[in-house]
């Protein structure tokens, strides 16, 4: 699967996500209707640009947040950048928090150096203060590769622990 296609598919299982918390939340979509800003009228037959629907759309169901931060997890190489991207990945948001998971110690360590950088950024994309904190996980303890084993060694796997 291409990067493209990988981007496309953590956006829309995001968005499939948010509609679900927002669903447990009680957050329904509005059924109220949206008001139309003053000027020229569309009859409700008319066509309408697509981009314009679909932004009516994600405002009246109160996705345009959950969208937004899919689409920059879908977009995570362009924005943090290829070297960062091809150790990293952003796993989850909720209240703020950003939690990017890591491939090595090295790679968390670097990012917890640049999470203001990184903060910044993704505020820059999804507007101020939306991202407040960047949480960093470690890659996961797993079985050690290799033959040499020291007795009560539990690390990480890619540093002696």
């Amino acid at each position: 699967m291409n990067t493209a296609a990988k981007g496309a598919a953590l956006a829309r299982e995001k968005l499939a996500q948010a509609k679900a918390d927002a669903a447990r939340r009680g957050q329904l979509p509005r059924t109220e209707p949206r008001r139309r800003s003053p000027g020229q009228r569309r009859d409700a037959g008319d066509p309408q640009p697509f981009g314009q629907a679909i932004r009516d759309l994600l405002a009246a169901r109160g996705w345009e947040r959950p969208v937004a931060v899919g689409g920059v997890f879908g977009r995570w190489r362009e924005i943090v950048g290829p070297d960062l991207a091809a150790h990293t990945r952003p796993e989850t948001f909720e209240d703020g928090e950003v939690v990017v998971a890591a491939d090595s110690t090295a790679w968390a360590t670097q990012v917890r150096l640049l999470a203001a950088t990184l903060v910044r950024r993704l505020n820059e994309e999804l507007g101020d203060g939306t991202v407040k904190r960047v949480k960093v996980r470690g890659p996961g303890a797993g079985p050690r590769q290799g033959g040499l084993r020291v007795r009560g060694g539990g690390g990480p796997g890619d540093t002696y622990g």
